[in-house]
């Protein structure tokens, strides 16, 4: 299959997914980003531009916000594509599992490590040169539902997520990157409409923030957990083929 054939397929399960276990994947998303959204809405009252600073210091000042801001908005999607990734595996996959058992059985402490550890990176690599940062983020996008499917300890996760990507960039690249710009586009949208009609006010702000992210990541982590589960089977396909003996040549041949 062609890679736009596969980005295209990828699509269509993501939106079948997304359409058969939405009311699940949305109450997850709240516990998880109405919190985070409180956040994220400090960080959006921060106003570089008021700062009456040097040339030099303004414009410091005002990258440090914009990677604030970047490392707000991408806050808690690896660790919420972790849980989704526990949440569509189980083995009665047509149904999710009740809060409680995934509450109970969650790596906590991997998932919030490779998260941080994750934000980190693409932060640091978009502020550096741009386009570091957009590699860190296809190549290290799906640690989360690694660390649930594999079992993977923090370094194993990361290190396992470019394994598992390299080879398929372009695929993971054209589902994982335009998902993301979409809904940063969407909040910001929602964020203006939701200004225009209310008013600036922290409490706008936070409410628009968790809104957004409840609504749109989702999303994002179905299509990291499909391609994982993907890219998995594709790499343990191809292990049993090298590790199979070649056929026997026919006598004679």
């Amino acid at each position: 299959m062609s890679g736009r054939r596969k980005v295209l397929s990828l699509y269509a399960r993501i939106g079948r997914t997304y359409w058969r276990n939405g009311a699940g994947l949305v109450l997850l998303a709240a516990i998880v980003f109405v919190p985070l959204g409180l956040l994220d809405a400090l960080v959006h009252e921060i106003d570089a531009g008021s700062v009456d600073l040097g040339g030099g210091v303004k414009v410091a000042a005002l990258l440090a916000a914009i990677s604030i801001v970047a490392a707000t908005s991408l806050l808690g999607e690896v660790f919420y594509s972790g849980i989704v990734a526990f949440s569509l595996s189980h083995p009665e996959h047509e149904r999710m599992p009740p809060i409680s058992e995934i509450a109970r059985r969650l790596r906590y402490g991997r998932l919030i490590a490779v998260d941080l550890i994750y934000v980190a990176m693409v932060v640091i690599g978009l502020a550096v040169l741009f386009v570091p940062g957009v590699l860190l983020f296809v190549w290290f996008g799906l640690s989360g539902p690694v660390v649930e499917l594999e079992d993977r300890t923090v370094r194993g996760a990361l290190g396992r997520s470019f394994e598992l990507v390299r080879g398929s960039f372009w695929v993971v690249f054209f589902v994982l990157g335009p998902i993301e710009l979409v809904g940063d586009g969407l909040t910001e949208s929602l964020e203006g409409l939701v200004h225009h009609l209310v008013g600036d006010s922290l409490l706008a702000t936070w409410a628009t923030e968790a809104l957004s992210n409840v609504l749109f990541t989702p999303i994002f982590a179905v299509a990291a957990v499909l391609l994982t589960l993907d890219l998995i089977e594709a790499k343990d396909r191809d292990a049993e083929g090298a590790a199979s003996p070649p056929s026997p040549s026919p006598a004679g041949a």
